[in-house]
């Protein structure tokens, strides 16, 4: 696909794909969500991680209510069931590591899309905003179930009823997000960061995923089952056996990461 709405790039391991609607501060609109869609499931075949991030002041202002010419006949069901769930499985279900790198303002769906993310840092100058009820709207994108999991029942509920200006640092202190960093530094970490990443072992990377999220609905011995099956997986690996050698030798690990 060619991409209008979207970068997306890749170097050493990292994908990024960059919301490049910067006029409208990188507002939601139903190509923007194919073409992210379709990023996501082509950038996991090669890369090891993704970044996702925005072009501009912003990282993403939620849905374009201009997008077809009439907000008030947006058939919302249908535009959140047919466009942003598949764009949300994407994200949760890509098999490498994604991080959110939320460089401005995160409001409404652009929030919970930056949520999706596997982690979320933030820069300094950013924030988020639950900003639906603004407009007579719930919480959507995932927010329902991203947010009590992430910053617990009360900040969640006072978030989505007061449409509160959430600071990149609160958010942080809440446990919304990984981490908050300086503006002026915020993008050399995210590589550094994603490199880090993209040199690590990649399946252990995909298990760690599924075990924390099944985590929510286990019982503690069905916890402990899909522990032990899944560190069966990786103790049969190649990048298993690197460590331990490369641990052995007091040097870092050349992980091979597939």
């Amino acid at each position: 696909m060619d991409y209008e709405t979207i970068s997306l790039t890749q170097s050493m391991g990292i994908a990024t794909l960059t919301l490049n609607r910067p006029d409208v501060m990188n507002a939601l609109n139903t190509q923007m969500r194919a073409e992210i869609t379709d990023a996501v499931k082509s950038a996991q075949r090669t890369a090891r991680v993704i970044v996702m991030t925005g072009a501009g002041r912003s990282f993403c202002s939620g849905q374009d209510l201009g997008d077809g010419g009439n907000a008030a006949k947006l058939d919302l069901e249908r535009t959140l069931r047919d466009e942003y769930v598949p764009m949300l499985r994407a994200i949760i279900d890509c098999p490498v590591p994604t991080i959110s790198a939320v460089n401005g303002a995160a409001a409404g769906a652009g929030a919970n899309l930056a949520l999706a993310a596997d982690v979320v840092i933030a820069s300094d100058a950013a924030f988020f905003v639950q900003a639906f009820t603004r407009i007579g709207l719930i919480p959507d994108a995932g927010g329902t179930y991203f947010l009590p999991r992430q910053m617990g029942a009360a900040r969640a509920m006072g978030a989505a009823l007061f449409a509160d200006k959430i600071t990149a640092q609160q958010a942080a202190d809440w446990g919304m997000i990984y981490e908050v960093i300086g503006a002026d530094t915020f993008e050399d970490h995210i590589r550094a960061r994603a490199l880090q990443l993209a040199q690590g072992p990649t399946q252990a990377y995909q298990h760690v995923k599924e075990a924390l999220r099944a985590s929510f609905d286990n019982t503690l011995d069905q916890q402990l089952a899909l522990e032990a099956r899944l560190q069966g997986k990786c103790g049969q690996s190649r990048d298993f056996k690197e460590g331990v050698v490369a641990f052995l030798e007091k040097r870092s690990a050349n992980f091979e990461g597939r």
